[in-house]
């Protein structure tokens, strides 16, 4: 299939130089990538590469050790709450929902940033709170019908099946009005009819204004997504451009086919990289805290 590009010159999300250092491991070294309004932009590489603490280091999670990340001109603070109301949203590789909430109580947590009452008024249940309340039910039952989860709104969201709880934390992410939305390996699990309506999703997702960064091990789904890709291998960005130029470097064979080639990263190198990456997984929550990630890891 192939994608509308509706890209315009308007930079939703600048990275520029950005490095992560733990320790001695440099796991992302100079990378930078910009994303621009109306564009759908993929993020590929084999397993070590450093996509997912790229990711870390867009959204707060992680503070980069150099380099600087800036949302429509602005620097972002990395605080993961701050990076939610500045209009970044992002979904996990391991679903996050609250499980013991219903679907409909999961995409209104997701409203919080964008909700301007405060405590007094919440315990007083006042006219505005009842305003703001009303206003976050109706906004969350739209994006349930977006999804195609309307029907499911008092459902719990531990018993929805795989798919739709994909579908479920896409909304959420949603719920904070983001101008960008950043989706690790959203297909991951998924069988072809449930990877098909995703890419139907994501689509749909960017035909709202919203710019997407997606990073996914389905090649198939990322080349058939996105106006453009990126590849790093070992941190390092190895190439950048439309679906058809990355398919074409032999660089990017190599690397998915494990083919040494001049500069690549020995074994050791990669599996260094996956164990910091998982290491800092649990660890990342101290260094920048997030009241969100905190409680979900909780349940």
């Amino acid at each position: 299939m192939t994608t509308m590009t509706t890209t315009t010159n308007t930079t939703v999300l600048e990275a520029k130089d950005v490095t992560m250092r733990f320790g001695g491991l440099t796991a992302v070294r100079s990378v930078g990538l910009t994303v621009n309004s109306g564009e759908i932009v993929g993020l590929i590489g084999p397993n070590g590469a450093g996509k997912t603490t790229f990711f870390n280091c867009l959204t707060g999670l992680y503070v980069p050790t150099e380099g600087t990340v800036a949302y429509k001109g602005t620097v972002l603070p990395p605080k993961p709450h701050l990076v939610t109301s500045a209009g970044i949203a992002r979904t996990f590789q391991n679903i996050r929902l609250f499980a013991n909430m219903t679907v409909l109580e999961n995409v209104l947590v997701g409203r919080h940033t964008r909700t301007k009452e405060g405590l007094w008024s919440a315990l007083l249940r006042g006219p505005g709170f009842k305003k703001a309340e009303a206003a976050s039910h109706e906004r969350a039952m739209e994006l349930l019908e977006f999804i195609g989860l309307a029907h499911k709104a008092d459902h719990l969201a531990r018993n929805l099946p795989y798919g739709e709880q994909r579908k479920l934390e896409i909304a959420r992410a949603l719920a904070s009005e983001p101008g960008l939305l950043l989706l690790d390996e959203p297909t991951a699990g998924m069988n072809p009819q449930e990877t098909r309506a995703t890419e139907e999703l994501v689509f749909a997702i960017r035909d709202q204004g919203i710019a997407v960064l997606v990073i996914e091990h389905d090649m198939r789904f990322i080349f058939n997504l996105c106006d453009r890709v990126a590849v790093l291998v070992q941190g390092e960005k190895l190439v950048e451009g439309t679906s058809d130029v990355v398919q074409a470097d032999e660089r990017v064979v190599a690397a998915y086919l494990g083919t040494p080639f001049e500069g690549a990263p020995g074994d050791e190198e990669v599996a260094e990289v996956e164990a910091a990456e998982a290491a800092q997984e649990t660890p990342s929550a101290k260094a920048a805290p997030s009241t969100d990630t905190r409680t979900e890891d909780d349940q």
